[in-house]
């Protein structure tokens, strides 16, 4: 049985179930794992990150290392994968083992690693995500969006949905400002529970996000701030929500022409940004 790359050609792997009980990796609900194992959808979620020969593919939570073999077969020159599971690392060090020099595997929790200081440019990020932190760590990334090529993630639907939102719907809010105005966003596919093990309660949704490149008029975080502060009440109106974050509120709006009895919900994304600016030149001319 061939078990690395010969010849040009790709090794002969066991099967994922197999691999999962020969390591004894039950999922563990601590960690959010839910191992997706259809080897078809696997290379779907691969696909949808393009081109994968250049750079440096992360991963994140692999686990038994279904989307990582995924991704190698696929041609990703390089892959990180950030594990926190100790369970799985020997699962993954036969993986690098098949495709010597390809896969590096960091013993991390991901939430404490800066991607943008590691492997080579460009950089994507492909992973199905622990579903108890994939918001947090897209926020980390969000700051530092120039760093990455792309990033192909899978969600709980219902998050897909926030990223994606328009004004004036109930899933419109701070996290759909935040990822539009740095980011292009392309809703790839849906997963139904049964395509996991265990099968999580809710459907996930594969999406990608490119960030868009384009400097902000003002700092991430006075933005966060500001988004942060207006969906905090959002059934407020801006000049009441807004209060505790700019004092003056009625005046801000005023100085971006919005009107101070309009809702966090009914603005645009931009008009969050023309918010923050204006905030960032006041406390400049102080």
């Amino acid at each position: 049985m061939r078990t690395a790359v010969q010849d040009g050609n790709p090794p002969i792997l066991p099967p994922l179930r197999d691999v999962i009980h020969a390591h004894g990796l039950a999922p563990l609900k601590r960690y959010g794992q839910h191992f997706l194992t259809d080897p078809r959808l696997i290379a779907r979620i691969a696909a949808a990150a393009g081109d994968l020969t250049a750079g440096t593919v992360f991963e994140i939570g692999p686990g038994p290392g279904g989307l990582t073999r995924a991704l190698l077969a696929a041609g990703a020159r390089q892959v990180i994968a950030i594990e926190y599971d100790s369970r799985c690392l020997a699962a993954l060090a036969d993986l690098a083992g098949a495709y010597p020099g390809r896969l590096q595997v960091v013993e991390a929790d991901a939430l404490e690693v800066d991607l943008s200081t590691l492997g080579a440019g460009p950089r994507k990020v492909v992973a199905n995500l622990p579903y108890n932190i994939s918001t947090v760590l897209l926020t980390q990334w969000l700051a530092q969006a120039d760093a990455f090529d792309c990033l192909t993630l899978m969600f709980q639907k219902e998050v897909a949905e926030r990223l994606a939102a328009s004004p004036r719907t109930k899933a419109y809010g701070r996290l759909s400002v935040l990822t539009q105005v740095l980011c292009r966003i392309q809703k790839n596919f849906d997963l139904a529970p049964g395509a996991f093990h265990p099968p999580p309660k809710v459907a996930s949704t594969v999406v990608t996000l490119t960030p868009l490149g384009e400097p902000l008029p003002c700092r991430l975080k006075t933005l966060e701030a500001c988004t942060a502060a207006a969906f905090g009440q959002r059934r407020k109106t801006l000049r009441s929500s807004l209060k505790s974050w700019a004092g003056n509120a009625e005046a801000l709006l005023a100085e971006v022409d919005i009107p101070s009895s309009a809702r966090a919900e009914e603005l645009a994304p931009m008009d969050f940004v023309r918010l923050a600016a204006a905030y960032e030149q006041a406390r400049a001319e102080r």
